[in-house]
C-alpha cells in the first residue's frame, strides 16, 4: 500500500481509527530512545501522536530524524492508555517530506519555553510552534471571530479601508511617513475617517486591520503596529449607545473564545484554577473622568489617567462591582481628537470614553461630530488647518447622522484575557522601537 493511497489523518481523529492503517504527517516533536524500543512524538496542528519503533532498523532510522524534521508516517493505530489521546502508531513506515531540520535554538518539546522573550522573538518562526505560543494565537483568532460574529448579527457590514493615507488621522506627529510616488503619505494610525464616512453608506460598519503608531513607547503594552478592531454606528443618541454595543461585542468575543479555544485555554492554564476568563457584566460600571481622578487620588487638573490611575480604578471596579471592566467617560476635550463630540452639558468634557480591562486601557471610543459647521469650528478652535482633512470634512456637508464608534486593541485584549505580562507574547511578529525582523 502506498502512502498516497491512504488519506492523511490528524492527531485528534486517531482515537476513532483504532485497528486501522493510517497516514499521519507533521513535525518530529520529540524522540526517546530506550534499550529495546524507541518513541517518536509527532506534532500536527491538532495535537501530538506517539509512534513506536520496535525493530533495530526502525530505531536506527529514528536516530537520523532530528526534532522539527517534517515526516510522513504510515502505520497501525493501536490503543495505549498511556499515550497521547490513548492511542499510538505501531509498525511505522517513515518518509521524509523535506530535509532533516537544523539544530533548534531551544527545545520545543518542553512544557515551557526556557528562552527569554527577546530570544523567542529573534526566532519567532520556530518559537511560535511551541504549543503555548501557538495557543495564544488561536485565542486571538477566536476573539476576532467573536468580534465579527457579534457585529454581523447586529447588522454591521465589514469594510476594508486604506492603510496609506494623505494626512495624520489623529492630528498628531506620531506617524510613519512614506514616499508615495514622489509625494508624502503616511501609514494609517486608524481607519477613523473612513469608517465614519462609511456610516453614510451602511449605517453600521466594522473593520479588522493593522494600524501604525510611531509613538516612542518601549513598554509591555505598546506596539508600533497592532491589530485594531474598529466599529462605527449611526443614528445614535450619544456615546452611551456606543458603549452598549461595545458591551455586547466584548461578551461575544469572550463567549467565542470559550467555545472555540477551550483546548488552547487549557494549554495556557486559563480557567480551572488558573487565570479566570472574565465575565462581562450586563451593565459595566462607569465613572466620569473627574470621579476617576478623585478615586485614583490624582490632581483634579490632570488631563489624562496615568497607568497607576488605571490600575487603581480597575481595582475599585473589581472590589466594588466584581467587574474586570470599567468605563471612564467624559475625558477632557483637549485630550481628544478634533472630531470628538463635546458633552452638551459640560462643553469642556467630551462624549468620549475609555474602557479599562483589568486595570489597563483597552478601548477608546465615543460620539463624533456630524455637522459640517462643527468640524470647521473645532479645527479653528484648535488652530489646525482644514487642508489636510478637507476631503474628510467635506463629506459632512452631504448629510451624516449622529454617530460614534470604538476601537479595541486585539493584542492588548488577548494579553489581559490570558494574564500575559507583555503583548509581544501574543503577537506573532511584533513591531516596536527595536524590532523590524523577522
Amino acid at each position: 500500500m502506498t502512502s498516497s493511497s491512504v488519506p492523511r489523518t490528524l492527531a485528534q481523529a486517531l482515537p476513532q481509527q483504532i485497528g486501522q492503517t493510517v497516514r499521519v504527517a507533521g513535525w518530529v516533536h520529540r524522540r526517546r530512545q530506550l534499550k529495546s524500543v524507541a518513541f517518536l512524538v509527532l506534532r500536527d496542528a491538532t495535537g501530538l501522536t506517539q509512534v513506536v519503533f520496535a525493530t533495530p532498523a526502525s530505531r536506527a532510522q529514528l536516530a537520523e530524524l532530528p526534532e522539527e524534521t517534517v515526516v510522513e508516517i504510515v502505520g497501525t493505530v493501536t490503543a495505549n492508555g498511556a499515550a497521547p489521546a490513548g492511542v499510538e502508531i505501531t509498525s511505522p513506515q517513515v518518509r521524509l517530506l523535506g530535509e532533516a531540520a537544523a539544530a533548534m535554538p531551544f527545545d520545543l518539546f518542553r512544557p515551557e519555553l526556557s528562552a527569554s522573550l527577546p530570544v523567542q522573538l529573534d526566532h519567532a518562526p520556530v518559537a511560535l510552534r511551541h504549543p503555548q505560543r501557538a495557543a495564544g494565537l488561536r485565542v486571538s483568532a477566536a476573539a476576532v471571530s467573536g468580534f465579527r460574529a457579534t457585529l454581523d448579527a447586529a447588522r454591521f457590514v465589514e469594510i476594508h479601508t486604506p492603510k496609506l493615507v494623505g494626512s495624520a488621522t489623529e492630528s498628531g506627529a506620531n506617524v510613519f511617513g512614506v514616499d508615495y510616488f514622489g509625494q508624502p503619505a503616511y501609514l494609517a494610525q486608524s481607519p477613523q475617517f473612513y469608517k465614519q464616512l462609511m456610516v453614510g453608506v451602511f449605517e453600521r460598519v466594522y473593520e479588522v486591520g493593522p494600524v501604525f503608531r510611531a509613538e516612542p513607547h518601549d513598554t509591555a503594552r505598546h506596539l508600533a503596529q497592532y491589530t485594531s478592531l474598529d466599529a462605527e454606528l449611526g443614528f445614535i443618541a450619544d456615546h452611551r449607545d456606543v458603549m452598549a454595543v461595545l458591551r455586547e461585542t466584548l461578551a461575544g468575543m469572550v463567549a467565542t473564545v470559550t467555545e472555540r479555544a477551550g483546548e488552547s485555554l487549557a494549554v495556557l492554564g486559563v480557567g480551572a484554577g488558573g487565570v479566570a476568563l472574565p465575565e462581562v457584566p450586563t451593565e459595566i460600571p462607569a465613572l466620569h473622568f473627574t470621579e476617576a481622578l478623585a478615586l485614583a487620588g490624582a490632581a483634579p487638573d490632570e488631563p489624562d489617567l496615568s497607568p497607576a490611575d488605571e490600575r487603581a480604578i480597575g481595582a475599585w471596579a473589581l472590589r466594588e462591582h466584581g467587574s474586570d471592566f470599567v468605563f471612564v467617560t467624559g475625558y477632557p476635550m483637549r485630550k481628544r481628537p478634533f472630531y470628538t463630540h463635546p458633552d452638551p452639558a459640560r462643553p469642556g468634557y467630551s462624549n468620549g470614553f475609555d474602557l479599562l480591562f483589568r486595570g489597563v486601557e483597552l478601548v477608546t471610543g465615543g460620539q463624533r461630530l456630524h455637522r459640517h459647521a462643527d468640524y470647521l469650528a473645532a479645527l479653528a478652535a484648535r488652530g489646525e488647518p482644514l487642508a489636510p482633512v478637507a476631503s474628510y470634512v467635506e463629506a459632512f456637508r452631504r448629510g451624516m447622522p449622529p454617530h460614534g464608534g470604538f476601537a479595541i486593541g486585539l493584542e492588548r485584549f488577548v494579553a489581559r484575557l490570558l494574564g500575559v505580562a507583555n503583548v509581544r507574547q501574543v503577537t506573532a511578529f511584533p513591531r516596536d522601537l527595536h524590532r523590524l525582523t523577522p
